[in-house]
């Protein structure tokens, strides 16, 4: 009887024995391929969780200055002294006198108070948080156009990888065991989640 080698058995047979090896090559491939864009949407989507408490694009920061004096009793004319005296050549959006000793000017998202009598500015305004800013804009898909196509990719990544996974080992460890098991408690969170908080209309 002729001894059955690999490569006298039937192709199918040949490709049933080898298809989790490529499964676990491609798997493996996708997740490298993701890794950059899967860091920038867990980053964001964990600051835009939380927007009720904090400002995920900008951060507040606050510094004292003082201009020199003296201050012009006149509205005008004293904002004019201090936006001088600061540098700063844009023009106020709004402007007016909180008390007889104080002033408050407005300068795009720029909030300066100042003490006439003392020439000391509270200075307050926002700049944008490194890295977050940038993104939350991608995570809200604001570029539109080519990035449309390129979240679309990474979502066919992510499915690609939720899957495959599924078919990665066998037996006990596989479908017909534990990752049965964790499928079901995984899938069951949202569903839970939706059934106690009742859904959209609740």
């Amino acid at each position: 009887m002729r001894k059955e080698t690999p490569e006298s058995r039937p192709f199918l047979s040949r490709l049933r024995k080898r298809w989790r090896p490529w499964l676990r090559s491609l798997h493996r491939d996708a997740g490298y391929l993701a890794v950059g864009l899967t860091v920038i949407y867990a980053i964001s989507g964990l600051a835009i969780n939380h927007i009720d408490d904090w400002n995920p694009n900008f951060e507040t920061v606050s510094s004292t200055h003082h201009v020199d004096g003296p201050i012009p009793g006149d509205e005008q004319a004293a904002v004019r002294h201090v936006l001088d005296q600061l540098g700063i050549k844009e023009e106020p959006r709004e402007a007016y006198r909180v008390a007889d000793n104080q002033l408050e000017i407005f300068v795009g998202k720029r909030s300066l108070v100042v003490e006439t009598d003392t020439g000391t500015v509270f200075d307050e305004y926002e700049e944008p948080r490194f890295f977050l800013r940038v993104a939350n804009w991608l995570h809200y898909n604001r570029g539109k156009a080519a990035w449309t196509y390129i979240a679309d990719a990474y979502a066919v990544f992510l499915l690609f990888l939720a899957v495959s996974g599924m078919f990665m080992l066998r037996g006990r460890l596989g479908l017909r065991g534990r990752g049965a098991v964790l499928i079901i408690v995984g899938a069951s969170v949202p569903i839970l989640y939706i059934t106690l908080a009742g859904g959209p209309n609740g």
